[in-house]
């Protein structure tokens, strides 16, 4: 048996970083979930500020505004044209 096992730390931060995704799966999902919906929400922001131009309703294209439409969806963006006429 050796005194320095090069594999021990590789092994020990394995099982941790298994543990970790074990313990925290569905707070981890919801992030990632909430992540992808922001980015479509932005998407959907760079798409509203062209076509929003036409009908004066623009909206600026930032993370603030991605991450309402993340959570909120639809009624999310009622709530920022609300925000940015009143």
């Amino acid at each position: 048996m050796e005194l320095f096992d090069p594999n021990g730390p590789w092994l020990t931060v394995v099982i941790f970083t298994v543990l970790f995704l074990v313990i925290f799966r569905r707070p981890l999902a919801w992030v990632l979930k909430l992540l992808a919906r922001a980015a479509l929400g932005l998407g959907f922001l760079a798409l509203w500020s062209y076509s929003g131009l036409a009908a004066g309703l623009s909206l600026g294209v930032n993370l603030f505004n991605a991450l309402a439409l993340g959570l909120l969806g639809v009624p999310g963006l009622g709530l920022l044209l609300l925000l940015k006429n009143f």
